[in-house]
């Protein structure tokens, strides 16, 4: 039996949850079948390098590919739950109101895309009274999908998915995301601060972007840890429901429940867990 990701209010907590509906494991082989034709949309357009020359050029093409993506995403979620809610600013943080969202990425990584870099995926989550429930990852380059369901474990493309048994942070791929262009001065610095902490303790630290796809690294067993300072929902659920369904354990930096309102988050196989809080506290 898994733990649930709970997110509602200030005080998440790790809880066990039942086996997952019929219902629910249908609706993930169908929410699975839209990202990956999402995916199928965006792949047609990589290739070249996007060149722009403003903020506002940069902001046009990354809206195209979210454009592209999302016309066949958002109709095809919105079939299978025509009274979800609909939450697509990746940028978006806090607690949802009651009831059932679907919160998407239609281009995670986006800025990779442009960048005819293969570090990028779809991601749909449905979220339940503030639960995810169920969450679907395309990685169109590879083709690879991942999922995961509240009770129903983490999968690859239908092969079960289990975080790593280390237990030593000294013998650990770690990895971190960078900051948004216009995060605060002082996120920056404790990011930088926490990077430097790692490459002491750590065995190798990688830092990029998505967020994402080092979470699904994670619970596929092949990083122990990822941190974040900051984020937001769209960064964060997908992957932090299938790091809870493949073993993991996630938290706020300080090894408090992590809830999207946090300023910190912390996904790792149980054995480095408290260690990577000691490190990133320091």
């Amino acid at each position: 039996m898994s733990e649930s990701v709970q997110t509602t209010g200030n005080t998440a907590t790790a809880a066990p949850v039942a086996s997952a509906s019929t219902a629910d494991t249908d609706l993930l082989a169908q929410a699975a079948d839209a990202v990956r034709a999402a995916g199928a949309v965006l792949r047609e357009r990589f290739g070249d390098v996007i060149r722009y020359q403003s903020r506002e050029d940069l902001m046009g093409a990354l809206a195209a590919n979210d454009d592209a993506a999302l016309d066949l995403l958002r109709p095809a979620l919105t079939r299978l739950r025509p009274a979800a809610g609909w939450v697509e600013d990746e940028l978006d943080g806090g607690a949802l109101p009651a009831g059932e969202w679907w919160v998407v990425d239609p281009a995670e990584g986006n800025v990779n895309h442009l960048h005819a870099l293969p570090e990028w995926a779809v991601t749909a989550t449905l979220v339940r009274d503030n639960q995810p429930v169920l969450t679907a990852v395309h990685v169109p380059l590879t083709g690879e999908t991942y999922t995961a369901l509240t009770g129903g474990g983490a999968h690859l493309d239908g092969r079960p998915l289990h975080v790593s048994q280390s237990e030593d942070l000294s013998l650990s791929l770690v990895a971190t995301s960078q900051a948004r262009p216009d995060e605060d001065e002082n996120v920056v610095r404790r990011i930088g601060s926490s990077i430097t902490a790692m490459l002491f303790d750590a065995l190798v630290v990688r830092t990029s972007v998505p967020a994402t796809l080092h979470l699904l690294n994670v619970a596929a067993g092949r990083l122990d840890a990822f941190w974040q300072f900051a984020g937001a929902r769209a960064d964060l659920l997908p992957g932090a429901l299938l790091v809870t369904e493949a073993g993991g354990r996630i938290s706020d930096a300080e090894g408090r429940p992590w809830t999207p309102q946090s300023e910190s988050f912390l996904a790792a196989a149980p054995g480095v867990h408290a260690e990577a809080v000691t490190t990133l506290s320091r």
